[in-house]
């Protein structure tokens, strides 16, 4: 068991850590070798913006050493229906020798406080891989239940390179 495990807001310097949990995380979960400059200077526009959004960091404390071991980000989504805002949770992770200790769970109730101090904050939504079973459980674990709704999307970065070709040949005409 952890001695102690510190949640935090991520700050400027946290970057390189940061960088390196979301780059393990796309790789485990997507088999995705992610674009380290844009990677990088993503997490830096998000940390630097904080109407976009922001990150917290799970931290193992003993003898007053923090090692970060986990990650989670938040963004927000306007929601007409509730004169609201929706938290959105991306980008989880914890480095794997940490898994099942308590981390995610610790970084969800420090959201849920955090949002709870927020009178605009009308819930808390996020996504997962429909075969990812681990994570369906530990949402559901803390309160989090599916979705009537599906996820679909345009991606304009990471899409089918079909869409990418078409889009850059439609642009070049």
């Amino acid at each position: 068991m952890l001695d102690t495990i510190r949640i935090r807001r991520a700050e400027p310097d946290d970057t390189n850590t940061i960088t390196a949990f979301n780059t393990a995380m796309a790789f485990e979960t997507e088999h995705r070798h992610l674009d380290q400059t844009r990677l990088r200077e993503g997490i830096r526009s998000l940390l630097s913006h904080p109407e976009y959004g922001f990150y917290i960091i799970a931290e193992h404390s003993r003898h007053d050493v923090n090692q970060p071991i986990g990650q989670l980000m938040i963004t927000f989504e306007w929601s007409d229906w509730r004169n609201g805002v929706f938290w959105w949770i991306q980008s989880v992770y914890v480095v794997p020798e940490q898994r099942g200790r308590g981390v995610y769970q610790a970084m969800h109730q420090y959201i849920l406080a955090q949002s709870s101090e927020d009178q605009r904050v009308c819930g808390i939504r996020l996504y997962v891989a429909r075969d990812n079973r681990r994570a369906h459980t530990v949402y559901q674990r803390v309160g989090l239940l599916p979705s009537p709704y599906e996820l679909y999307e345009q991606d304009f970065v990471h899409g089918p390179e079909s869409f990418k070709r078409e889009t850059r040949h439609h642009h070049e005409n």
